[in-house]
């Protein structure tokens, strides 16, 4: 009696040992001489999601289909020389400023600033030199009972690509047992500045079982979205999603209406009730049955059909990566903001601290 009771004893123990998430670190590559670790964190239900130091890059993002079988869901390399020469940002985290900045030019102060036009003819993502292309210092990896996770920090120098004031940055990613990745951004100044801060991932549900994203259904909360010019830019208008083909509010296949939008889809959507942390938008991938969920606080999101993606990028397992293989959902504030004084507002202050979290569910 006594040699069974240890023995359910010791399976129960084993149970949940099992059960409790895990972070591995491994080596991923060099990048100037300094090595690129990856960090491995899996959660109690076999999910998992791969993070580099260099540039915060989620590289892979496994989760269940219908069946319970594991796939990836997330676009990236197996090399860190792809990431540092032909990523189009997959998984990065981009700053200082996410998205496009006319002209590569903004005022603060009545003091005009100069950013690389590395996106003719505006600045986009950070510039040249953006969070995205940085080894960050990962602070602490997160160990709990309930979830596992990184805090990564970086410093951004005054007047790096041209942004004002020495910027202290530090990204949070924890993966808990529900099936949530959060990311939580803070960063501080010395001197006046603007940020806009994002993880750039690309998906597709499918986990590389369709030739693109166009059969993935989206819902997007939001009422208005961003009017742009033909370089991306935004004319200050905040039109009405109603009867265009970016009405997402009840759902729609992402491959619907593309073709009615010239280009495809790579616009900002005015978020409803921006400020709180709610869920604002849903993807659903019916053949391998999965649901993709947005939380945010922020009040954009950039949603990106992937146009850009042309055959010329091969990824992982060899997969050549086309036209709306996979899509984006940048959560961030509007582009351009530091030229639009109608939109929210970008500018930050010194102690004052930017605080923003993003939640993926699945």
């Amino acid at each position: 009696m006594i040699k069974i009771l240890v023995l359910v004893f010791l399976c129960t123990l084993s149970a949940v040992c099992a059960a409790r998430p895990t972070v591995q670190k491994k080596l991923f590559g060099t990048h100037k001489g300094k090595p690129v670790y990856s960090y491995n964190l899996v959660n109690s239900d076999s999910s998992s999601v791969k993070i580099l130091d260099y540039g915060g890059i989620i590289t892979n993002l496994y989760t269940k289909d219908r069946y319970g079988k594991l796939g990836d869901i997330v676009l990236g390399f197996d090399n860190i020389q792809d990431y540092e020469t032909k990523s189009p940002y997959f998984g990065a985290l981009v700053g200082r400023y996410a998205n496009r900045i006319a002209k590569g030019t903004f005022e603060l102060d009545g003091v005009k600033y100069k950013l690389a036009i590395n996106n003719p003819p505006n600045s986009l993502h950070g510039g040249l030199v953006g969070f995205d292309k940085r080894i960050w210092d990962v602070k602490r990896v997160i160990s709990e009972e309930d979830s596992v996770g990184l805090e990564l920090t970086l410093t951004s120098a005054d007047m790096e690509e041209g942004f004002p004031g020495q910027l202290e940055v530090t990204v949070i990613y924890l993966l808990n047992n529900k099936n949530e990745l959060s990311i939580e951004y803070k960063a501080t100044t010395n001197k006046k500045t603007v940020i806009n801060l994002t993880n750039h991932s690309y998906f597709n549900l499918a986990a590389g079982k369709a030739k693109n994203v166009l059969n993935h259904t989206v819902v997007i909360d939001a009422d208005r979205f961003t009017i742009v010019d033909e370089t991306q830019i935004p004319t200050g208008e905040n039109r009405k999603v109603e009867n265009t083909p970016f009405d997402f509010r009840k759902g729609q296949l992402i491959g619907d209406y593309i073709w009615t939008v010239k280009g495809g889809y790579d616009h900002n959507f005015c978020l409803n009730n921006p400020g709180t942390l709610h869920q604002v938008a849903t993807v659903k991938e019916e053949i391998s049955g999965r649901v993709l969920k947005v939380s945010t606080d922020q009040p954009g999101m950039q949603f990106y059909s992937g146009n850009f993606l042309d055959g010329s990028y091969k990824g992982k397992d060899s997969i050549v990566y086309v036209q709306h293989y996979g899509f984006a959902m940048e959560t961030q504030h509007y582009p351009d903001s530091p030229n639009q004084r109608e939109f929210p507002t970008t500018v930050l202050e010194p102690g004052q601290v930017y605080q923003t979290k993003t939640v993926y569910a699945w």
